[in-house]
């Protein structure tokens, strides 16, 4: 069975989507949208993906890759690393957060050598993707655009985001109203795409049921790609596999990739497009050497804290959304940039009892050094790559990470949060913790009995938590002895799922850049990259909005290079 498309797009998610509806608005574009994961359509949307609170379909299985896994450092052990595989991607199981960045973030794109990708090229395209309903119009935001962009502001916050607020103001943070809006230091409530208390996905905005009913958009889910077919250079469709084994082909005049900084790279490798020596390695023909595919690998480093709430500072967990606020901060370590820090908190740890007994708190490091890799285990396009996220190999990293904890016990000391320091402590994200995260009735139990336990007298609360949560290690050790936190932060540091920039874009005379600064991959033809993969350096910011951009920016490219492909014709025929 084959097909013939203008454009292909592999990968429904954050970029995907975008494309797709963006292609498809001109009539005469034959568009194919591929998603290895479940569809989503208007009216069938699963009540789990639309939930304010995404941990239950984050930690859950059905909605992830199963196989992609990641080495946050070198000497850390491979772990499950969440990525959607629904349509919407990572859009459909994220946190939601609606985050830019910082306009230094763009700026240095363009002088890195991504001409036309600094914050004045990219602003119109941010607003052009939102609909922002706190600060609608004006320079800075969008009124109208498919995604919904809004905060909970402080008069709803509840008792905890107050507490946390006040530990801030006490260290000397401002309060800013507008995260995307105002760029220097300071705490906020955060913005989310979210409206009416529901997520607002990609696949939910972009791929609305007017959008379905254009004859020349052919939308395709549990259909996995398992290569692109390559002429010579030239891209000429892919082959997908259904879930009943049966290989379907679509020829395409454009091949685009939008399967994410883990999958699209490897796509290109299994294609013979990558660093020729180790797809030699592979058993793989090179069609193209290009040494940057893979590389640049980019997540931000981070850490997790929890503390234990009192009875007044727990919120009901029938209100959903748990994050609600967050802040930048500077870590002053020598030579590194301003708000190269930034912490989170939300008034639940998990969905069940015992979640709710405790707040938690995310740290990490914006603007990081470190770089990891992609690399093939297979030629097999079911095998998942290798993924390294190498987080903390540069030393600066690790020591911003080391001053954003001090900063952060400062914060929780001076917010009324707690009668004891020990009520603070480290936490991680780890495979048990993920495990007890799973919604289920064994869980639900088990939480219940483990949440009644921490309402105990505090001796025994402190006993447990240093048996059972932080096996013995507490903060108070960590904050007087930095040998002692760097161990801490190595063990437990990990990535927290922003993987960009492995097929970063660049000028002309760039040897590591694997597209120019629209995506098409350097020395091919009919082949592009849209995702995340492009980002020179990962922004300020959670990736999803950035990726959002991105796609929307070159969907306008590409549909103004079309126009001016077949004006000509036009011309000539009349």
């Amino acid at each position: 069975m084959t097909d013939r498309f203008d454009y292909v797009i592999v990968g429904g998610g954050s970029a995907g989507c975008v494309l797709a509806n963006r292609l498809s608005a001109t009539p005469t574009v034959r568009v194919a949208l591929i998603e290895a994961g479940a569809d989503t359509p208007p009216g069938a949307v699963p009540a789990a993906i639309l939930d304010s609170y995404p941990i239950p379909v984050f930690c859950g299985d059905t909605y992830i890759w199963p196989d992609l896994k990641a080495k946050a450092t070198r000497g850390a052990a491979p772990r499950v690393y969440e990525q959607g595989r629904v349509m919407g991607g990572g859009s459909s199981i994220n946190v939601q957060s609606g985050n830019r960045g910082l306009p230094r973030d763009y700026d240095e794109w363009a002088a890195s050598g991504a001409d036309g990708w600094s914050w004045r090229d990219v602003l119109p395209y941010f607003r052009k993707l939102e609909r922002d309903v706190d600060f609608p119009g004006g320079e800075l935001h969008g009124s109208d655009g498919p995604v919904p962009i809004r905060r909970i502001m402080p008069k709803d916050w509840p008792a905890f985001c107050h507490a946390f607020a006040k530990g801030l103001r006490a260290n000397g943070f401002p309060e800013l109203q507008d995260q995307n809006g105002e760029f220097g230091d300071g705490f906020f409530p955060g913005a989310f795409s979210n409206i009416d208390d529901k997520r607002v996905s990609t696949a939910i905005a972009y791929l609305d049921a007017a959008t379905r009913q254009r004859p020349n958009l052919s939308i395709h889910s549990n259909l996995r790609v398992e290569r692109i077919v390559m002429e010579g250079t030239t891209a000429s469709g892919v082959v997908a596999i259904a879930a009943n084994g049966e290989r379907v082909r679509f020829d395409a005049s454009e091949v685009v990739l939008s399967a994410g900084a883990l999958q699209s790279p490897a796509m290109l490798m299994r294609a013979g497009i990558g660093d020729a020596g180790q797809l030699g390695a592979m058993g793989i023909a090179c069609t193209v050497d290009l040494p940057g595919v893979g590389r640049n690998l980019q997540d931000h480093p981070s850490l997790t804290f929890c503390h234990f709430l009192e009875p007044r500072f727990r919120m009901p967990l029938a209100r959903r959304r748990a994050s609600m606020m967050a802040a930048r901060m500077s870590s002053g370590v020598t030579g590194c940039d301003e708000s190269d820090l930034y912490l989170s908190s939300a008034t639940r740890a998990a969905w069940h009892a015992l979640g709710n007994r405790l707040g938690l708190f995310f740290l990490w490091c914006n603007r990081p050094y470190s770089r990891g890799r992609v690399q093939l285990t297979s030629p097999d396009a079911a095998a998942a790559p290798r993924v390294d996220l190498n987080l903390l190999d540069d030393e600066r990293d690790l020591q911003r990470l080391a001053a954003g904890v001090r900063v952060l016990a400062g914060i929780v000391d001076a917010s009324g949060l707690g009668r004891d320091a020990r009520d603070f402590f480290p936490a991680a994200f780890s495979p048990r913790v993920k495990a007890l995260s799973k919604v289920g009735e064994g869980n639900a139990l088990l939480t219940s009995i483990l949440g009644a336990l921490l309402d105990t007298p505090a001796p025994l609360r402190r006993l447990l938590i240093e048996r059972f949560f932080t096996r013995g290690l507490k903060m108070a050790s960590l904050l007087h002895d930095d040998r002692a936190l760097a161990d801490f932060i190595r063990a437990n540091v990990f990535g927290v799922w922003h993987a960009s920039g492995t097929c970063r874009m660049g000028g002309a005379q760039d040897r590591d850049a694997v597209t120019d600064t629209e995506g098409r991959v350097r020395g091919t033809r009919g082949l592009r990259v849209v995702d995340a993969s492009l980002m020179p350096r990962l922004p300020s910011a959670n990736t999803n909005i950035p990726t959002i951009m991105i796609a929307e920016k070159i969907a306008d490219a590409m549909v103004a290079q079309r126009r001016a492909s077949v004006a000509p014709l036009f011309a000539a025929a009349h």
